[in-house]
């Protein structure tokens, strides 16, 4: 009998030994670190990144496990390079789970080629065409940012709000652009609101010209400019302003961020927007966070740590790493019942969850997913004033 207690002594000490080693767990990152968003990504990549970190160093995650991070470039627009992108994270570099895509029409098709013939999970902060809610992802596909079918109502709100009643619309040529453009177009018309026309553009062109003519012939006292802030977004603007065509621009999530106003300077003072945010308790956690690491937060920034924190919780949840099976754990994670989580907190969240306990993920954006698991949304309004982005109000 002693020598039977001995041995399963010794057995429970070894498999306590290698459950405290853990493994290394390889999460991707899917960002377009190239292409007409890059501006914005490389704090987006940081913030994922700084939430890997904060879970590694808690050694507590599957019995000490670290986490590591695994860049690769959506490009944002090519959908071809996203999905061999895709293919290369999940068949070379065995990741667990990816933190992306960032834009809407490379994340559609690397969840249909990449994510669900793999069974990986996806969590995107940043993708938010209103097509994503509806699309077939085998409970895989998660977001943190709102759908913009959402976004387009509080669009119409912003600029009804301040007393404008016509606006001409471009748009990016992609499932992006023209999902918010629709969403918008309904919203602001139901609202009693015209527009005057609505014109599709391509991204990549050195002049604008022609189509900042058609958009100045349709008239209206504001151009909402629903692109992309390092590339066609851009251009649309300079041209607007060179032909003295617009002086009020409506700038939605893809436009806002500092290159912008480096790119326009004064003339972009009084134009005003919104992006998904909140001026929740994490929001301002997660700002000081940036600072001590060293990048500044923006648009997309709360989203892209709680995107991360979310996989991890819910690998801690299920008790495994293998994506077909914490994915079943996200949602839980991510809403009540169970003990409010922040950022900073992810060490306390895996303790509750190891002992069978049940966390509410708050995070950086507020966390609160819906339907098929994306985020309820909350907006942040901005405006331009004396050459930097302000907070006008939240919704």
């Amino acid at each position: 009998m002693m020598r039977k207690t001995f041995f399963a002594a010794i057995a429970a000490m070894t498999m306590a030994a290698g459950a405290a080693s853990g493994e290394t767990i390889k999460l991707g990152i899917l960002f377009g670190f190239t292409g007409p968003i890059e501006s914005l990504t490389p704090p987006m990549g940081a913030a994922a990144e700084l939430a890997m970190k904060e879970v590694s160093e808690s050694k507590l995650l599957l019995g000490g496990s670290t986490v590591v991070a695994v860049k690769a470039d959506s490009t944002c627009v090519d959908n071809a390079a996203a999905t061999a992108a895709a293919e290369r994270l999940v068949t070379s570099d065995k990741v667990k789970g990816i933190v992306g895509g960032d834009c809407s029409g490379i994340t559609g098709a690397v969840l249909q080629n990449v994510a669900r013939p793999n069974g990986m999970v996806m969590i995107s902060p940043s993708a938010t065409s209103p097509g994503l809610s509806t699309a077939e992802d085998d409970g895989l596909f998660f977001r943190t940012a709102p759908s913009d079918a959402r976004q387009g109502t509080v669009m119409a709100k912003v600029i009804r709000d301040r007393g404008i009643g016509k606006v001409a619309v471009t748009y990016t040529n992609n499932d992006y652009g023209k999902g918010l453009a629709d969403s918008f177009k309904a919203a602001f018309e139901k609202a009693g609101g015209k527009i005057t026309i609505v014109a599709a553009h391509e991204d990549g062109k050195a002049d604008y010209s022609s189509e900042v003519a058609a958009l100045a012939s349709a008239g209206g006292d504001a151009l909402a400019v629903v692109g992309y802030i390092d590339k066609g977004g851009l251009g649309i603007i300079r041209a607007a302003l060179d032909k003295d065509a617009f002086d009020k621009f409506v700038l939605p999530d893809g436009m806002v961020g500092d290159s912008l106003i480096a790119a326009i300077g004064a003339d972009l003072n009084g134009s005003f927007g919104q992006h998904p945010g909140t001026d929740s308790k994490g929001t301002t956690i997660i700002a000081e966070l940036a600072k001590k690491n060293g990048f500044k937060t923006g648009p997309f920034i709360p989203e892209s740590y709680d995107a991360a924190a979310l996989i991890m919780l819910a690998m801690q949840a299920a008790k495994s790493s293998d994506p077909r099976v914490y994915s079943k754990k996200v949602m839980e994670v991510a809403n009540a019942p169970g003990e409010k989580i922040l950022p900073g907190e992810l060490a306390k969240a895996l303790k509750i969850l190891a002992a069978g306990g049940d966390v509410d993920y708050v995070g950086g954006s507020a966390v609160e997913l819906i339907g098929p698991g994306e985020s309820k949304g909350n907006y942040r309004e901005i405006e331009i004033r004396n050459g930097k982005i302000e907070t006008a109000r939240y919704h």
